[in-house]
């Protein structure tokens, strides 16, 4: 080329979730059965959507409008309706002004960050939801800016850890909070959140908070809202129906903005969002329509509960297969679908393996596993050796080795195979 036309920030770009599958469709032609445990949905895993949503769906194509432009912020009806069902939680208030729609949370993610002046940086969890972290290093051109989650400490922030990293990186203009969390499955308590909002006063911050799996939380666990703590700090939800209804096909979600009148740059950089969605028109209008009528109706708090029911299912079964286990950190999932385990580190000597049974198989495996992570390692043999695809935890902006599987599984056979087998190899792998 002429010049150079890469930008810097393009390095930092990585989505292994679905990277891996280019591995795993090579390793299928050795013969293996690939189960997929990589992707967070629930439709590819089995989940059937009931038919009073499909029918409510039909009844919107049949609608002219469903096929036109919308506002660019969104519909106003379903924004209104979205800005009351926030508002009936109580703590901060918005109108229907306050919110602005996407082709999904991805392509919020990328506005939010793409955004913001170069030189400012959101600190990101870490582990961290790799969307939000490579849209946050690519828009600054050098490695996410981190806080610890806490495995020994069901993947709690480490309040000190964030505290101390605003505090000596003065450009650390936002935080960034995923809860429920993924991939860890965390759901945090009041007080870490209110610990959260108070550094974001001190420090002059604001706060961005995926919300997507705000409604999926069990195990007796209480979820507390961003516009219920926020208080007076500057902040961003991110919500979506991808999850929850689950219809990650529509790629439709929305930003909900709080408090952008408490401080003039703010309010400016929110504007910024809403021009740079002037340009693209709009977002989809078919889901949007939807909404409403999908949530507003008599049976969805009824099917929220029974998805939440199989969750927490799940979410025992899995833990109590793999708690005992020695060498490894497992926490109960609470909220969303998934599962992080963390390998201690005391185990692993560089020499870790799974027997893989085809020499040839075997022979492309070690060639992809030369100076990798050891927890890629595992995902990689594992992958090998029984089909299941996992995502290793180094892949989601952390240090620590592990892997991040799903709980979506819906027949209880194959589900129980899964997480047996997945015992079985890591007690292979850290012997």
């Amino acid at each position: 080329m002429r010049n150079p036309i890469i930008d810097v920030g393009a390095k930092e770009l990585s989505y292994e979730i679905r990277e891996i599958v280019d591995i795993a469709k090579k390793i299928e032609k050795f013969g293996i059965n690939i189960t997929w445990e990589n992707i967070g949905d629930p439709v590819a895993k089995g989940e059937k959507i009931p038919d009073w949503i499909k029918d409510i769906i039909v009844e919107i194509v049949k609608n002219d409008e469903s096929y036109a432009y919308c506002p660019t912020k969104g519909l106003l009806e379903t924004r209104e309706f979205l800005a009351e069902q926030t508002n009936k939680k109580g703590g901060v208030q918005i109108t229907a002004e306050d919110i602005i729609f996407f082709n999904g949370l991805g392509d919020a993610i990328a506005k939010i960050y793409s955004l913001l002046k170069r030189q400012v940086r959101v600190i990101n969890p870490s582990p961290s939801y790799s969307t939000h972290s490579s849209a946050e290093g690519s828009h600054a051109g050098s490695p996410p800016v981190t806080y610890f989650l806490d495995p020994y400490n069901y993947w709690y922030p480490d309040i000190d850890d964030l505290e101390k990293r605003i505090k000596y990186n003065p450009a650390v203009s936002g935080i960034l909070i995923i809860n429920p969390d993924n991939p860890t499955g965390a759901v945090y308590p009041k007080k870490i959140l209110d610990n959260i909002v108070d550094l974001a006063n001190e420090y002059d911050l604001f706060i961005i908070c995926d919300e997507i799996y705000c409604n999926l939380v069990y195990n007796g666990k209480k979820y507390y809202s961003l516009c219920e703590i926020i208080d007076d700090v500057c902040g961003i939800s991110l919500k979506g129906i991808s999850k929850e209804i689950p219809w990650p096909g529509a790629r439709c979600g929305w930003i909900e903005i709080y408090n952008a009148d408490k401080d003039e740059e703010f309010k400016k950089y929110v504007d910024s969002i809403y021009r740079s969605k002037l340009i693209e028109v709009c977002s989809t209008t078919l889901p949007q329509m939807a909404i409403p009528k999908i949530m507003g109706h008599k049976n969805y708090k009824k099917y929220i509960n029974e998805r939440n029911k199989f969750y927490e299912k799940r979410s025992n079964t899995a833990y109590k297969k793999l708690k005992d286990i020695d060498g490894i950190i497992a926490n109960k999932a609470n909220g969303a679908f998934y599962m992080s385990i963390v390998f201690e580190d005391k185990y692993l000597n560089g020499n870790n393996s799974i027997k893989i049974k085809n020499e040839k198989l075997k022979e492309f495996i070690d060639s992809y596993t030369k100076n990798v992570n050891i927890d890629k390692k595992f995902v990689y043999y594992l992958l090998a050796s029984t089909g299941i695809c996992v995502v290793p935890l180094t892949s989601f902006c952390s240090q620590l080795n592990g892997f991040r599987v799903t709980l979506l599984e819906k027949d209880d056979n194959k589900f129980n195979w899964i997480f047996d087998t997945l015992s079985e190899k890591i007690e292979e792998f850290l012997l």
